[in-house]
């Protein structure tokens, strides 16, 4: 049975790439978006499709701005962008980590490593170092704290579930078997509702940026979009707070608090524990 859910999953999973591949060349978003639903839709499947078409794709020409303003589509685009630069790092260490024969715990260390790696330096701040003024080292400092808020929870909810599951089908260890990359795929989209709420924060307090619309249009226009975006604006025009250092802080501990449970999990009831080695 789980043979010929996997083979639908699969089937299901190229078709929506092609299907938002397509179509996203037709949507105003800021490019590194578009990139970022093309990745999370080849990493989920059909549920990043529809993710797609429900927080991002106008359903009316010029709509763009309206159709994405509410929180929550902003606070999606942020969750999707956080997921695709970091899950392409997480595969990578995934597959290295098999190849190289490496221990689970040495396996999800290299994941972090490399998710965060790629995640901050290239899908935060080199694609964004235009809204830190052009400068890349203003963006890497910029984007490391949000970066290393979502990241954990990103990895709260995929190491658990990974690592459960690995013990399970220990086939799942080996990339050269469809089951690894099931398994990685439900990982990373549990993964992606764990880091949900903290970019939800991070866009109320102005700390990443949501769903930015990019259209053929004035400097000025261009840039009160593009700044409303940056800031968190809402459906109501309402701007993004700001975090204070008490909030900073306990966001950034209850975030390694939340990773360190799901490690947790992993070990106790999971192959990182041994239980699949």
């Amino acid at each position: 049975m789980l043979d010929g859910v996997m083979l639908l999953w699969f089937a299901l999973a190229g078709l929506s790439v092609l299907f938002v591949a397509v179509d996203v060349r037709h949507v105003p978003a800021a490019p590194v978006m578009k990139w970022a639903f093309v990745l999370v839709t080849a990493y989920t499947g059909p549920i990043g499709a529809f993710l797609y078409v429900l927080g991002c794709r106008e359903p009316l020409r010029r709509t763009h701005e309206r159709y994405t303003a509410f929180r929550w589509k902003q606070t999606l685009g942020s969750t999707m962008h956080c997921v695709a630069g970091d899950g392409a790092g997480i595969l990578a260490g995934a597959v290295a980590a098999s190849l190289l024969h490496l221990p689970a715990a040495a396996d999800v260390a290299l994941e972090y490593v490399l998710g965060f790696g790629f995640g901050w330096t290239i899908f935060q701040a080199l694609f964004m170092r235009k809204m830190a003024g052009g400068s890349y080292v203003r963006a890497l400092r910029s984007t490391f704290l949000p970066e290393l808020l979502s990241m954990n929870l990103l990895m709260a909810g995929m190491v658990p579930l990974a690592n459960l599951a690995r013990a399970a089908w220990p086939a799942g260890h080996a990339p050269s078997n469809p089951e690894f990359w099931f398994v990685m795929s439900m990982a990373l989209l549990l993964g992606s509702a764990s880091a949900y709420p903290v970019n939800w924060w991070l866009v109320a307090k102005g700390l990443k940026h949501g769903m930015m619309t990019v259209r053929d249009e004035p400097a000025g226009e261009a840039a009160r979009h593009a700044g409303t975006r940056a800031r968190g604006g809402d459906a109501h025009g309402g701007w993004a707070g700001e975090a204070t250092r008490g909030e900073v802080l306990a966001m950034t501990l209850a975030s390694f608090a939340a990773l360190g449970a799901g490690v947790a999990v992993a070990v106790v009831f999971g192959s990182l524990g041994g239980g699949g080695e």
